[in-house]
């Protein structure tokens, strides 16, 4: 029976959307009844029914873990185009009382392969990872749930602004500081 701790909270959810898994440029899943794992603070991990995967690429392995909360995870190696990743997908055949739901159900390490998730491409499904944005989203209280992201502009440094000035004498108008008076900074 799995530890019930209320700091590590696992739930189970539909993906809204099709999924596929994509190894080397080739599908080796693809499905409509994809579930999405959320366990405590780590990544959502996809679990794909077993008949939606092409096993024919996968080869079981003698590794297996151990988790206190899902049970015994078995593993297979990814062998596509004499390529191989070994032990880069994992499966809990029979998992702890209450999480049944994932039982037989294939996960992939995402750094062995690429997802598409409802017909976006793979770079379009990483970036819109909303967990990952929720995480790093200011709630409003000046925090969020993980370090903010770096900003992808520079701001402009007042000390150092070149801008002109208004020459009263001449009423010339000049463009000073981008957006000053606006509000907007």
């Amino acid at each position: 029976m799995p530890v019930l701790n209320p700091d590590h909270p696992i739930t189970t959810a539909r993906e809204d959307r099709r999924v596929r898994v994509l190894f080397e440029g080739h599908e080796i899943a693809d499905s409509g009844e994809v579930l999405l794992l959320r366990e405590a603070d780590y990544p959502i991990v996809r679990y794909f029914p077993r008949g939606d995967v092409a096993m024919a690429f996968l080869h079981k392995t003698d590794k297996t873990s151990w988790c206190p909360y899902k049970g015994q995870a078995s593993y297979y190696t990814i062998v596509r185009d004499a390529k191989i990743i070994e032990n880069a997908v994992w499966s809990y055949e029979a998992p702890l009382d209450g999480m049944g739901e994932i039982a037989g159900y294939l996960a992939f390490y995402p750094e062995h392969v690429d997802f598409q998730v409802g017909g976006l491409t793979a770079a379009e499904t990483r970036a819109v990872d909303v967990a990952d944005i929720v995480r790093h989203t200011d709630s409003g209280s000046g925090s969020s749930q993980a370090e903010h992201w770096a900003p992808n502009v520079s701001m402009p440094d007042d000390e150092a602004w070149e801008g002109d000035d208004i020459d009263e004498a001449s009423a010339e108008k000049t463009v000073g500081r981008p957006y000053e008076g606006t509000g907007s900074i």
